[in-house]
């Protein structure tokens, strides 16, 4: 049995510090664009109300990012304009797609100097 807690708490404290990165990388994409309640990212729901902020598309869309697979779509779309709105290529936004390199991306978007 320690074994399997173990492994369960080492998996929680790396889901809450993945958590913590994309919040925060979010509140400061929110800061750097000026848009208001920058500390919607941490609070699931809210933080896609922010996404859609951010991006400058109807708050609709929110509705949209529970639908299966339409989701995929809409958060492409929604980082996309997200990436346009910090100077980025919206090229970006696919490159999200790839574990890992996604982390690297967001980074880059939230805390990157504009460019393009």
């Amino acid at each position: 049995w320690a074994i399997i807690l173990a492994s369960l708490v080492i998996f929680l404290v790396i889901c809450l510090v993945l958590y913590l990165y994309l919040a925060i990388a979010l509140m400061s994409i929110a800061r750097k664009t000026n848009t208001p309640n920058s500390w919607f990212a941490f609070i699931p729901i809210l933080n896609l109300i922010l996404m859609a902020q951010i991006a400058q598309v109807s708050l609709f869309t929110v509705i949209l990012a529970f639908i299966p697979l339409v989701n995929v779509i809409v958060m492409i779309w929604w980082w996309w304009k997200i990436a346009q709105a910090r100077g980025r290529s919206g090229w970006w936004s696919i490159l999200l797609l790839i574990p890992i390199v996604n982390l690297v991306i967001l980074g880059i978007i939230a805390w990157g100097g504009e460019s393009q």
